[in-house]
């Protein structure tokens, strides 16, 4: 695993690139490259070296990064989601991979989860040479989620928020430091995450680059994230894994999203909550699913075919 640094609007973003091994998806172009990001208020540190390590040992390798503002990446405001900077910084993620050395610059996958599990939607569409899309227990429709929360914690939830969110914003355009509201926490608590079980889902995870803070005012903008408007616009298989208990993101807007890819789209559903996809059983499985899926889109012919005989 060796340090990459790149640079997205000047900002320098940090990043893990692990090599392939083995010959499975070689050819004399390279291999092919995932380019993985985190989820809301991660780092690439937290959940996310057991799926990326998978992937290098079936063949592919990897870019791991942080966004801009977030672990080991430059960037102020510090814990700033902006799903606009996210994109953008995906966007010089891909441009990175398609440089490194060994990759193939026509075969590489998004990999995204929760936050990041829907910024792979619009970002492959924009640039339209994407070869293929995970998207695991993804954010497609922030105003669904928003309506969600409503019916589940009414006003009283969502009240808060928004007050912080504008004394956040209120602070930006005045030029001082950010007001910040913790990623995750106990229900009934002022956190941008409160169901039950989120705090112990994502503590066991974090990672020691993560901090539980975020800027207030993304509770302003998360229902302008809506990256289901463009799933009709893919042209790149997208597998979509959902959690059918998943307390975090609505499941039923994933799979829709896979439904407006056509036939693009491919979406599998697990018996999960939004906190159970990063370890044991069910992220095995989700990994298996995945490495299939990859297979089938960006194997080299002569690797399916030795896969048949030996089947």
């Amino acid at each position: 695993m060796s340090p990459v640094t790149f640079f997205s609007d000047d900002v320098a973003c940090a990043a893990w690139h692990l090599n392939g091994r083995g010959d499975a998806f070689a050819t004399e172009s390279g291999r092919p490259c995932v380019v993985m990001a985190h989820g809301f208020g991660g780092t690439r540190d937290t959940g996310l070296l057991g799926f990326a390590e998978g992937f290098a040992a079936a063949g592919l390798d990897v870019l791991l990064f942080d966004y801009r503002g977030f672990g080991d990446s430059d960037g102020t405001p510090r814990q700033h989601v902006s799903f606009r900077r996210q994109r953008a910084d995906y966007a010089a993620a891909i441009a990175a991979a398609r440089h490194l050395d060994g990759v193939d610059p026509e075969r590489l996958v998004l990999w995204g989860t929760s936050y990041s599990g829907g910024h792979v939607v619009p970002v492959a569409v924009a640039d339209g040479r994407i070869a293929a899309i995970v998207s695991m227990t993804p954010a497609m429709d922030g105003l669904a989620a928003l309506v969600a929360m409503f019916r589940h914690g009414g006003v009283r939830r969502l009240a808060p928020l928004v007050t912080h969110g504008l004394r956040d914003a209120v602070r930006a355009l005045l030029g001082r430091a950010p007001h910040h509201i913790p990623v995750v926490g106990e229900p009934g608590t002022t956190a941008v995450l409160a169901g039950p079980g989120a705090l112990e889902g994502y503590m066991a995870l974090a990672g020691p680059t993560w901090r539980n803070e975020v800027c207030a005012r993304v509770a302003l903008e998360v229902a302008f994230n809506r990256p289901i408007r463009f799933a009709e616009r893919l042209r790149a298989p997208l597998l979509v894994q959902v959690g059918e208990r998943d307390s975090v993101v609505p499941p039923a807007s994933a799979m829709r999203t896979a439904a407006r890819a056509g036939r693009h789209g491919e979406a599998r559903a697990y018996p999960a909550d939004h906190f159970d996809v990063y370890d044991g059983p069910v992220q095995q499985q989700l990994l298996s699913d995945q490495l299939a899926f990859l297979d089938r889109h960006l194997a080299v012919p002569s690797h399916r075919s030795n896969e048949k005989a030996s089947s």
